[in-house]
């Protein structure tokens, strides 16, 4: 996968490929090509190119996750007792092996990271919060905002 900075200019057709793979992921070739405007092959030979350049970076199935059992949303903010290069590269690594964690984001504000956490209930988060965000390196305090109803997630 090439994210440099020498990814080539995308045009209208790419543009619509894009969107076309955001509304459904999972259509075929010939699907695409026909919602686009294009035959096969340059079609094919466009998305093989967005996938290369970096614009699209990957496929995956979005679950409900209530079927799941995780139904249960906190976003926690945290602050760090570090902010230096090394304490922010050493949180980073850390967080992202955190299955519970679905986003992560550093924030210009009162405190360094936003996490959005999922878990099957309060019980479990509080155990999350407590064995595992609370002991993520440099992490000074935490502050939780529990979400009660998820009006737009995962861009639908």
């Amino acid at each position: 996968m090439n994210t440099t900075s020498h990814s080539r200019e995308i045009d209208q057709f790419d543009h619509r490929i894009i969107e076309a793979l955001l509304s459904d992921g999972r259509m075929s070739v010939t699907d695409l090509a026909k919602r686009v405007g294009l035959s096969n092959t340059p079609c094919q030979v466009r998305l093989r190119r967005l996938i290369e350049d970096g614009y699209i970076l990957g496929f995956r199935a979005v679950v409900d996750v209530n079927k799941l059992g995780k139904n249960h949303v906190a976003f926690t903010e945290v602050k760090l007792s570090d902010t230096r290069e090394n304490a922010l590269n050493a949180f980073n690594v850390a967080v992202r092996k955190l299955q519970e964690v679905e986003e992560c984001h550093m924030i210009a504000g009162a405190f360094d990271y936003l996490l959005k956490i999922r878990t099957s209930d309060i019980a479990n988060y509080r155990q999350v919060l407590g064995e595992k965000i609370s002991s993520l390196p440099f992490v000074a305090n935490t502050s939780t905002f529990v979400a009660m109803e998820a009006i737009k997630e995962n861009g639908l």
